[in-house]
């Protein structure tokens, strides 16, 4: 009878393992998720700055230790171009979030279907 126990609580550290990992992996998407997200709100600033200039007005980019000039139209369609790259890359993210949370939901299960048939055993 004994072996019998032991199985069911060596598959439960298993799916617990799992669900653990699975946990860490989702704080890891989450976190990038927010990275994103504050890199977004800057970028929206920066474009409601681009909005009130006039197109004459100058745009300096600063790379490196140098300020280049550039174009109003080039600075803004550069970000939108990282605007759209963060919305998608985000919306990746949620996805797999989403994914995440339907497999831990089925290891949950999992977890108390094997609590449950090893109760009667004990």
């Amino acid at each position: 009878m004994a072996t019998v126990a032991a199985d069911p609580q060596g598959k439960l550290r298993e799916l617990t393992d799992e669900y653990t990992k699975l946990q860490q992996e989702q704080q890891k998407l989450i976190v990038a998720q927010q990275r994103l997200n504050a890199q977004k709100t800057e970028n929206e600033g920066v474009k409601k700055e681009f909005e009130k200039l006039k197109d004459s007005e100058t745009i300096y980019k600063l790379v490196g230790p140098v300020l280049l000039k550039q174009e109003k139209f080039e600075a803004d369609s550069t970000v939108k171009g990282r605007l759209d790259f963060i919305d998608k890359e985000i919306g990746r993210l949620e996805d797999e979030i989403k994914e995440s949370n339907g497999k831990m939901d089925a290891i949950k299960d999992q977890i108390m279907a094997t609590q449950t048939s090893a109760q009667p055993a004990q």
